[in-house]
């Protein structure tokens, strides 16, 4: 797969979920500054803001919009190629750029949870804007869904696993690969399916508001918020790439290595 999006849909004409999945992109680079990814993650969230308007969004705790936003997202995502992933990594390869990988996404969820319970701590002592404490936390709930999905295809790349189907199908199984915290598993590939019915939108949405419940946490003070919501993006991060990875090892019958992966110090 070379790199570029999972797949672009056939109608290619909405442009609020294009440009969101462009922001999606530039919010999994480790190396911007915290001022550009604070001005991202609310460009994202004036993005959610006028998509929840478009669908008349009511009762966001419901979820049914947050996985509408998400599944629209997924399959646009830039996903990058082996070759593109070790040019990235310093020509790593194997476990080691597994590591590189991991370590990299790791640092992009926290930075993003930390912009983001920066700026809800702002704005839950702030009068009602915008950009509320509710719209920045979906923001943030968003953007992490989304870099994890990106990892989570990613790291297939990296250990070869190939996921069957072209285009959105395969954006179909990595959502629901990320709903699942599971990888792709070639003997049993029924386990997702090519497209996003019922069980697997619930099974998205569970996953999304679950994410989203962890994000509320950091409505705190504004440090505390900050460092709250970067520590838990990045063990959930960790949590889910050490998942991944043991399902890709046994898929390709590879022993697992010692030692595992780091935490990245931030």
């Amino acid at each position: 797969m070379s790199e570029g999006e999972l797949a672009r849909p056939e109608n290619g004409d909405d442009r609020l979920g294009q440009e969101m999945a462009e922001l999606i992109g530039r919010l999994s680079d480790d190396e911007i500054d915290s001022e550009t990814r604070g001005r991202l993650l609310g460009r994202l969230a004036r993005l959610l803001a006028a998509s929840a308007r478009r669908a008349r969004a009511a009762g966001l705790a419901r979820g049914r919009w947050l996985t509408d936003v998400v599944a629209e997202i997924g399959p646009r995502i830039p996903v990058r190629d082996l070759g593109t992933l070790r040019a990235h990594h310093h020509g790593l390869t194997g476990e080691r750029l597994a590591d590189s990988l991991v370590r990299s996404t790791q640092r992009a969820t926290t930075a993003v949870g930390a912009a983001g319970g920066a700026l809800a701590a702002v704005e839950f002592v702030a009068p009602p804007l915008l950009l509320s404490a509710p719209a920045q936390i979906v923001a943030e709930t968003v953007a992490v869904a989304a870099i994890e999905i990106k990892l989570l295809a990613e790291l297939h790349e990296v250990y070869g696993v190939q996921v069957p189907g072209t285009g959105t199908a395969r954006g179909a199984v990595f959502l629901q690969l990320w709903a699942q915290q599971r990888g792709f598993d070639p003997l049993q590939p029924g386990s997702v399916t090519a497209a996003l019915g019922l069980a697997a939108k619930t099974g998205l949405r569970k996953r999304l508001m679950r994410t989203l419940g962890r994000h509320l946490t950091t409505m705190g003070p504004f440090l505390t918020g900050a460092v709250a919501g970067g520590t838990l993006n990045r063990t959930a991060t960790r949590r889910l790439a050490d998942t991944v990875r043991k399902d890709l090892r046994r898929a390709i019958g590879a022993p697992a290595p010692r030692p595992a992966v780091d935490d990245d110090p931030a």
